[in-house]
């Protein structure tokens, strides 16, 4: 972006928000983060950036500027812990975004929005589909439609972008993490790994560096269309955590009603190719760091 720009950032003290205002700021647009702090961090502030508190479903009590983009980062963003608390996710994600929609529809600038790349997995073996795995995952589904209704309606110019297991620095670990802060962790502590039945369950891993510049190429240059900001490696889980530990040093779980057996169907990674992007990082690179900077200390 050359052009210097007033951007909001929902969710800009989370993992991935952070580190998109951090690249934002860098290029001297002006940013404001609207977050709850729900998964947010305040060590995550990045300076420049104004912060305010807030829940997105009052947006236009906490934002009074037209920003020339929204990027709509801030929801519930796990799959299996939605089963807990469906209440929580509604409130987030749909009651939420539906706040951030009609902002945008008033203020007639441009969304990004972060979908799940969850909608695109393959069946369960009994049929479930990726959307219908969880309240998480039919809520991204939703707010994907409702996203594309709301740029047809009402004539707005819009992106939707899909993200693919990002990792990296200020990825969270606890209930609310990530599995690959959550092995990093317990490698660096010497605990065992928990790898869920069977173990052969795919994923795309994606850094979040690389995540990010898809984000910026997106709001940049993106149309009214979707873009897959993948990785082009696949691992199976299993796999993935010996690329940490020892097979001794992993503990075999029982499979969640959430577990899909695949990677998500990836049919827009030629879209943000088109864009310009490249990735530029693997997960076996970052692992490698991980563990060399142990044997370096």
């Amino acid at each position: 972006m050359t052009e210097k720009k007033l951007i909001l950032v929902t969710g800009g003290a989370g993992f991935i928000g952070s580190h998109l205002c951090a690249r934002l700021i860098k290029e001297g647009h002006s940013v404001i983060s609207l977050d709850n702090y729900f998964t947010g961090s305040r060590e995550n502030h990045v300076p420049g950036v104004n912060y305010r508190e807030g829940h997105t479903k009052d947006i236009e009590k906490h934002i009074s500027e037209t920003p020339d983009i929204i990027y709509h980062l801030g929801e519930y963003s796990r799959v299996a812990k939605s089963i807990e608390e469906p209440a929580v996710v509604w409130d987030l994600n749909m009651m939420g975004t539906f706040g951030v929609l009609e902002f945008w529809r008033k203020k007639k600038c441009k969304l990004v929005y972060a979908g799940s790349s969850t909608k695109m997995a393959t069946p369960r073996p009994e049929g479930t589909a990726g959307r219908d795995l969880s309240p998480y995952t039919w809520s991204k589904a939703s707010n994907t439609e409702l996203v594309h209704n709301y740029g047809h309606w009402y004539d707005l110019s819009y992106s939707v972008a899909y993200f693919y297991n990002v990792y990296g620095p200020r990825e969270r670990a606890g209930e609310y993490g990530t599995v690959i802060e959550i092995f990093r962790q317990k490698f660096l502590k010497g605990e065992s790994l928990e790898v869920r039945l069977p173990g052969t369950q795919e994923r795309i891993y994606t850094h979040v560096n690389d995540t990010v510049e898809g984000l910026v190429l997106v709001g940049e240059k993106g149309a009214c269309d979707e873009y897959s900001i993948a990785a082009k490696e696949n691992y199976p889980i299993l796999a993935v955590a010996k690329l940490f530990v020892d097979e001794s040093k992993i503990v075999m779980l029982p499979a969640r009603s959430t577990s899909r057996p695949s990677a998500a169907i990836d049919t827009n990674t030629e879209k943000i190719k088109a864009l310009g992007w490249k990735q530029m990082h693997t997960l076996e690179e970052y692992i490698r760091e991980i563990k060399g900077s142990i044997l370096s200390e």
